[in-house]
């Protein structure tokens, strides 16, 4: 009894020694077990607080939305101005109301001046008004139709007049969108017409000396888009007086065209075919003056390059 009592202490003692030795061998319990393909286990997931994460993509999108914020803002205020303008004009009737409307077309334009017409003697300065500002709403924001504005002015005003009043509103309204590119509009310019604007600042910079008749030269000749003019000149650091003295000269010479068409309209819906030969030959000679910038164009852009 005595020997199995030492042979089964030996054994017990044995299976210690065994189980102590395979815990000394075996790894940490904390420690990942090497990546099947050799790569270095990734480390656990955290989960961050959400308004870290966002922070700084939060703070972009508020960036980045700002200029359209400010210029809709901007947009439903002149909105606000022309309603308060239509508001104080005087009751019409409701053929005349269907007249009274952004011209698309000469026809509109017709149907308008003959409305404005009729009230403009008992409303001169509303009637002018509310064409200065719709005008410049126009120039501002770069909507399309101003052409039909000024045969609209034309027709409502005499030709030295309404010349004066085109290039007015030509003038502020191109003004008011250099000012609103400048304030919101910079980094969208630069964002999605870089080339354009590299190649015209190019350009530009090598005009500085005679920066005034530069801009008079673009504004007669069709070379660039007017609302690319307006919209690029504050990026490129054109500065604000010489670009509104240049756009009051140089819209003059094609905008006669479009008066003198008003005009014609005007003497023919009022004194019929008496004056019409006058007026057409008037028409015909500005037409001619308004295509030589196109004819010539060549070597007007070889001149001022």
């Amino acid at each position: 009894q005595s020997v199995m009592a030492a042979k089964r202490s030996e054994n017990s003692s044995d299976r210690t020694f065994a189980a102590g030795s395979m815990e000394n061998h075996l790894p940490e319990t904390s420690a990942r077990p090497p990546s099947p393909l050799g790569a270095t286990p990734r480390p656990p997931l955290t989960r961050e607080r959400p308004d870290v994460i966002n922070k700084s993509e939060v703070a972009g999108h508020e960036e980045s939305s700002k200029p359209f914020t400010i210029l809709a803002l901007i947009f439903l205020t002149s909105l606000v101005v022309l309603g308060l303008v239509y508001w104080n004009f005087p009751d019409l009737t409701e053929e005349e109301r269907a007249a009274v409307k952004l011209p698309r077309d000469i026809e509109d334009a017709k149907a308008l001046g003959r409305v404005l017409s009729a009230y403009k003697e008992a409303y001169y300065y509303e009637v002018m008004a509310g064409v200065i500002v719709t005008y410049i709403f126009l120039q501002t924001f770069a909507i399309p139709g101003s052409i039909f504005l000024s045969i609209l002015i034309g027709y409502l005003f005499p030709f030295p007049l309404a010349l004066f009043i085109v290039c007015l509103c030509s003038a502020t309204g191109a003004s008011f969108c250099y000012l609103l590119s400048y304030l919101v509009g910079r980094r969208l310019v630069l964002r999605y017409i870089p080339d354009r604007v590299k190649q015209w600042s190019a350009t530009v910079n090598r005009h500085r000396d005679n920066l005034l008749w530069y801009i008079i030269f673009l504004r007669i000749t069709p070379f660039l888009p007017n609302w690319f003019i307006n919209i690029t000149s504050p990026v490129i650091d054109v500065p604000l007086y010489p670009f509104y003295l240049g756009t009051f000269l140089g819209v003059a010479p094609p905008s006669c065209i479009a008066i003198q068409t008003g005009t014609t309209l005007y003497q023919l819906t009022h004194y019929g075919a008496a004056v019409s030969w006058k007026s057409m030959s008037f028409l015909a000679v500005f037409a001619v003056l308004s295509l030589l910038p196109t004819l010539f164009k060549g070597k007007l852009k070889e001149k001022f390059d």
